[in-house]
């Protein structure tokens, strides 16, 4: 008998996958990384800022043909990505793929016997969870639904420079503006 024919028969068929949204690239430096990115690659900046609660700047491009490659750095020693890069150096870091109901690809996952960890719903904007690297195959996946489109520009004004300064923040509900003062 396989894994797929013991499962609870409440479970969904699939994870619900909608679309690889982006690949992760932890850098040192935001900026460095826009170069190539951004620069040499043709990338054309979307959007970007720090994430004050997991202590990371983020910006993303998207290169010709539609593929998106997020920069994510460290703003502190204790944020994940610190570590991430303390280890293994600069590289990919995660996929995220943009699912139907993050709770259904949870369940069906773990149903599976995929390790499936840091499961956030708290906003309804942005819920998440990532599947361990030891249960897919060295790969970080971020499972995610959202109600924001990740697709579109940075808001008005906002430019690569700003983020690259710090001077851009993401908001509880997932905008990016300039930070006060």
């Amino acid at each position: 008998m396989s894994a797929l024919e013991d499962l609870p028969a409440d479970l969904p068929p699939d994870a619900g996958v909608l679309r690889l949204d982006h690949v992760a690239v932890a850098v040192r430096d935001v900026g460095a990384g826009a170069a190539l990115f951004g620069g040499a690659l043709g990338g054309r900046f979307l959007f970007g800022g720090d994430n004050d609660h997991q202590g990371i700047r983020v910006a993303q491009f998207v290169l010709p043909g539609g593929m998106k490659i997020e920069l994510i750095s460290p703003l502190r020693e204790d944020a994940p990505v610190a570590r991430f890069l303390e280890r293994r150096g600069e590289g990919v870091h995660h996929l995220t793929l943009i699912v139907e109901d993050v709770e259904v690809a949870v369940a069906r996952l773990s149903g599976l016997g995929y390790e499936v960890v840091d499961v956030d719903l708290a906003s309804p904007h942005w819920r998440e969870a990532f599947v361990r690297p030891r249960s897919a195959f060295g790969a970080l996946l971020q499972l995610a639904d959202t109600t924001t489109r990740w697709d579109a520009p940075a808001a008005s004004g906002i430019t690569l420079d700003d983020v690259v300064a710090g001077r851009v923040v993401f908001t509880e509900d997932e905008r990016a503006v300039l930070r006060e003062g």
